[in-house]
């Protein structure tokens, strides 16, 4: 039997490993790491989350994030699997032990009979048998030049920002209290999930007048700051308006000050436990371009982490990504060499959940090909049938940017009989998804 190639060892590409392999086809990863690093990467395991430690909301009934949860669950995936096994408290959010997790993926894939790891960098496309690259958005430049050569488009990129992360021992709270927003969870560590920093009018303003002043990184010729809206920099949150922060990630609702329950915050910092052993914490939704000498001091003004020490400060890096809706056919394959597909972020999906759905989909379709069957996208009603939609034709491609899976690209649900409230509209769509991705499987 063929093998089925995989360049990369991200999300995507291991969960299109997994796939593949639980269908009998043998698999060969191709990852450079860590012969050849990134910026971003530490190590050189498997599924390595370089970013936020969370995978999002859980909640399959009412969330789309949540639903794709649940779909890879029934499709055996490997990322849900992984990250059950090494999950930690964070409210109504998925959050794992960062480091347990990529080990525990690594292992599982490289002790598989059917997996083979060649430590390599592909720099060009491959012109024979079956491949999927699963490369992220840190594509190696080698390899992004062979495909822009071959795709005759420049490939598209934008910026993401990595939030700094928090020794949990270094913050003070005599200040700071433990609460997740609306005491989300089932349990007491669930509902204590979030360190909370308080701050008032005087402290959010003078905070606000820091961060824009604050020295940032400035670009490399030829780029620019085109950010995707999910993972926007604080500072530039800022130069939208001096609100807009304690309308977003510093939003004080649902949040009751356990020091000073009298009185309500101005704005809030949350900070979410990012390992097991609870000793590192990162600051949610702050994102950075800011330079290390500045992030410190801007971060030390948050009342509660005037003694903060820093595991890890912000940075900002450059995604590499398709313009999928004019490159890839319906079965993710590049419509100009129908033996490439192609996986995770590098198709314009956002979001380590999405990447490694995109994966666990193309290691299936690929691994049913070599078994000579074709199978087909699952529907749109679905969560993953309504990304791979959209990356495949769905999305305007003169417009088209990195996109988080969410109600907006699933076909509407009928209204007749009345118009549903919010919480009725998504829990229909989680209905009608759910019997759809079943049939889809069976």
């Amino acid at each position: 039997m063929e093998s089925l190639h995989i360049i990369g060892g991200g999300m995507a590409g291991s969960e299109a490993a997994w796939a593949a392999v639980r269908l009998g086809v043998p698999v060969v990863i191709h990852e450079m790491r860590p012969r050849v690093g990134t910026f971003a990467h530490r190590t050189g395991l498997f599924a390595e989350m370089v970013c936020s430690n969370s995978f999002r909301s859980d909640d399959d009934e009412r969330n789309a994030v949540g639903l794709l949860h649940w779909e890879m669950r029934a499709a055996g995936g490997l990322t849900m699997e992984m990250a059950a096994r090494h999950r930690l408290p964070a409210g109504g959010a998925l959050a794992v032990d960062r480091d347990p997790f990529a080990e525990s993926v690594t292992e599982r894939l490289r002790s598989h009979p059917l997996v083979s790891v060649v430590e390599e960098e592909v720099t060009e496309l491959p012109s024979e048998g079956h491949w999927i690259i699963a490369t992220g958005p840190l594509t190696s430049s080698a390899l992004a030049e062979s495909l822009r050569a071959e795709t005759g488009a420049e490939a598209l990129a934008f910026f993401d920002a990595i939030a700094p992360i928090v020794y949990a021992d270094s913050v003070d709270m005599s200040v700071a209290w433990m609460q997740s927003r609306y005491d989300k969870g089932e349990t007491v560590a669930e509902q204590t999930a979030y360190m909370n920093c308080p701050m008032d009018k005087p402290q959010y303003e003078a905070f606000i007048d820091a961060l824009m002043a604050a020295e940032k990184t400035t670009f490399h010729e030829g780029e620019t700051a085109g950010y995707f809206d999910g993972c926007l920099p604080i500072e530039v949150m800022a130069e939208r308006g001096r609100e807009t922060l304690r309308h977003g990630p510093m939003k004080p609702v649902g949040l009751t000050n356990a020091h000073k329950p009298d009185q309500k915050p101005y704005a809030v910092v949350q900070l979410r436990r990012d390992n097991k052993l609870g000793t590192l914490y990162n600051i949610v939704g702050f994102q950075t371009k800011m330079k290390y000498g500045a992030q410190v001091d801007v971060f030390r003004l948050i009342p509660g982490l005037e003694g903060a020490s820093f595991a890890r400060l912000g940075g900002i890096h450059r995604n590499t990504f398709l313009n999928a809706p004019t490159l890839l056919d319906a079965q993710m394959r590049l419509r100009s060499r129908l033996n490439l597909r192609f996986a995770g972020q590098i198709t314009g999906v956002e979001g380590y959940v999405e990447s490694a759905a995109m994966g666990l989909l193309a290691g299936r379709m690929a691994a049913s090909e070599i078994l000579g069957r074709t199978l087909p996208p699952p529907p749109p009603e679905t969560a993953m049938g309504a990304l791979v939609t959209h990356i495949t034709g769905g999305a305007e491609a003169k417009t088209f940017q990195p996109m988080n899976v969410n109600f907006g690209l699933f076909p509407p649900i009928d209204a007749r009989g009345g118009r549903k409230g919010r919480k009725d509209r998504y829990k229909a769509y989680t209905d009608r998804a759910k019997d759809a991705f079943l049939a889809w499987l069976g």
